[in-house]
């Protein structure tokens, strides 16, 4: 993949410069082009070509109205009952006809949405969650943020509005072709006072100045709307998200007593979105003004441009109805930008926020693809090994070097060290998930490898699979899940199973970690890492966990970072990360006598 869009995005301040729009058109088309050509292309396909074909209907039906009109209003003056009872019933068939056309065109353009959505958002989920790029985007300074925001909701009104937007475009410009040779055929030639100058299809023209100086002021004034647009759905996103946080770190904030802390901070990121709030307000406001007082004008702008030829008889009461109608079709297509502009200035910020969530995935997979210098590769011989691996903060600050480590089938390894020196850093560099570094990690292939942290992750569900995460829950047996969670000291739950619940919010820390352990004795790894996995754990829980693993799991490789001597006895070699004022840290290899040896651990 490459990465063909810049994080900032074209500049939001100027939505109709010629560069700005080219920029905000390829975002949009580079977005919108792979569900047409997708395995769901054909029903796509034809639900669009449904809707234009109806969108076209409609258009064809307005310009019969619009002949209906010269003559139902002739009608009325030369007050012929038989032509006005004929045309009110031909005007029944041709509303039955409006109205089928328009409910139809609605549904199917529902059904679309959906269908594309679905499509876009499978599509958006499975690159954020495919080779760790959602881990890698939140490491990267100036990456997308609120990711889930831009799945659940850019992507359904950025389909909502591409389509209402483009069908009501084409509408525009298909109504406009339609009317403009009606208006020009009905528009005469207009002599231009004081002069032999003749004007041919003078509404033609006028109705094109009326709808050019429209677009105009109206680009001018609602300029700023897209950038407010666009920061009011970070700061939306970041309310939501920040108030998520609280509830499910409810027990913390009691425990310090932090409410009114959090209720600041609430107010703060609320203040943020009144503000804007308050921007798009005042800004709309001016921009309403003008398309409110726009829209009334062009009421009566035709009449008056119509009415010299009514009142010198060119034209009878119909002819002028008909015309001031046709003006009326040709100006809002026309003015199609200025109808639109509020929906033009919502659909850029989204295409901008989706543009830079697509490029954070397309960098996050570049650096997966590359390791940004860490290489990745099978192993072979039955071990892990890592060789001159150097490690860096995502800054770019040293943080270890010369790392060389061979960690053979069935062995067991503790690495510990002062806080913040990267030891866990290395277990995300074998994991594959850390991309700042170089050096080679070799991994055996077609081998199950398990990491454990800190804070086992649970997902909302069943407890049952909380455990077999994430396996699926149909491979493990009943038996299975009841007998490990009565190994791992957690009898009470095992009868449990199946309810559905918060388990993050409802299991203490430590029973979070011991189903940690009743996964890795599920899964059976080959190799298994854990970091500080039984920190939340007294020391009797962590020794009969680590038996457990040892007795049920003989031929699996057991890696651990901890600081407590108490878990010494249950490893072989004992790793020390040895920090270094002047450089980066490193590590060595605690021997059985007590003193530290230089790392030398391949031998």
């Amino acid at each position: 993949m490459t990465q063909t869009t810049p994080l900032s995005g074209p500049d939001p301040q100027r939505p109709f410069a010629i560069s700005g729009l080219r920029q905000v058109l390829r975002d949009a088309w580079a977005m919108t082009y792979p569900f047409w050509f997708s395995e769901d292309r054909w029903a796509a396909r034809g639900l669009l070509l449904a809707v234009i074909a109806l969108n076209l209907g409609i258009v064809y039906i307005n310009v019969l109205l619009n002949k209906w009109n010269n003559t139902f209003y002739d009608a009325l003056q030369d007050k012929d009952y038989t032509v006005f009872l004929h045309l009110v019933i031909r005007f029944s068939w041709l509303a039955g006809l409006f109205i089928i056309f328009a409910v139809y065109q609605f549904y199917l353009n529902q059904m679309l949405q959906i269908r594309w959505r679905r499509w876009l958002t499978d599509h958006y989920l499975r690159e954020w969650l495919t080779e760790g790029a959602y881990y890698r985007m939140q490491l990267v300074a100036g990456a997308a943020d609120n990711p889930d925001q831009r799945v659940a909701e850019d992507v359904p009104q950025f389909i909502a509005s591409t389509l209402n937007l483009g069908i009501g475009g084409m509408r525009a410009v298909v109504t406009l072709i339609s009317f403009v040779a009606i208006l020009w055929g009905l528009s005469g030639t207009l002599t231009i006072p004081g002069s032999s100058m003749r004007l041919p299809g003078y509404l033609v023209w006028a109705a094109l100045l009326y709808a050019l100086a429209g677009t105009l002021l109206t680009d001018w004034i609602g300029r700023p709307l897209v950038r407010l647009n666009f920061d009011q759905q970070r700061y939306e996103a970041d309310f939501r998200f920040n108030l998520v946080r609280f509830r499910e770190n409810a027990e913390g904030v009691a425990l310090y007593h932090g409410e009114t802390d959090e209720f600041r901070s609430f107010r703060e990121r609320f203040g943020s979105i009144v503000r804007n709030w308050w921007s798009i307000m005042r800004q709309q406001k001016r921009l309403t003004w003008l398309t409110a007082g726009y829209g009334q004008a062009a009421v009566i702008f035709p009449l008056i441009v119509v009415a010299p030829r009514y009142f010198r008889d060119q034209i009878l009461l119909g002819g002028l109805m008909q015309t001031a109608a046709a003006f009326g079709q040709v100006q809002d297509s026309l003015s199609f930008i200025v109808s639109s502009y509020t929906d033009i200035a919502a659909w850029r910020a989204v295409v901008e926020r989706l543009a830079g969530f697509r490029s954070a995935l397309e960098l996050a997979h570049i650096q997966a693809a590359t390791k940004a210098g860490i290489h990745h590769a099978d192993g072979t011989g039955g071990s892990v090994i890592v060789n001159d691996l150097e490690l860096d903060l995502p800054g770019g600050q040293p943080l270890i070097a010369g790392v060389n480590l061979s960690l053979r089938r069935g062995e067991s390894a503790l690495l510990s060290g002062p806080s913040g020196v990267g030891k866990s850093t290395l277990l995300r560099a074998i994991a594959g998930i850390w991309p700042f570094g170089r050096g080679e990690i070799r991994v055996p292939s077609n081998t199950r490898v398990l990491f454990l942290p800190q804070k086992p992750y649970l997902p909302i569900g069943t407890l049952r699979e909380a455990v077999s995460y994430p396996m699926r829950t149909g491979g493990v047996d009943e038996t299975t899940l009841r007998e490990v969670l009565n190994a791992v000291g957690l009898a009470e739950l095992a009868v449990r199973l199946d309810e559905t619940c918060h388990w993050a919010l409802q299991l203490s820390p430590g029973e979070q970690q011991r189903i940690a352990f009743a996964r890795a004795l599920v899964q059976e790894p080959d190799w298994l890492f854990l970091d500080e996995a039984t920190s939340a754990v007294d020391e009797t829980t962590e020794a009969r966990l680590y038996r457990l693993v040892h007795d049920r799991l003989p031929r699996t490789t057991l890696f651990s970072v901890g600081h407590r001597t108490t878990l010494r006895p249950f490893h072989h070699r004992q790793l020390f990360v040895q920090p270094d004022r002047d450089g980066p840290a490193s590590i060595v290899e605690v021997p059985a006598s007590g003193h530290h040896d230089s790392l030398g651990l391949n031998s």
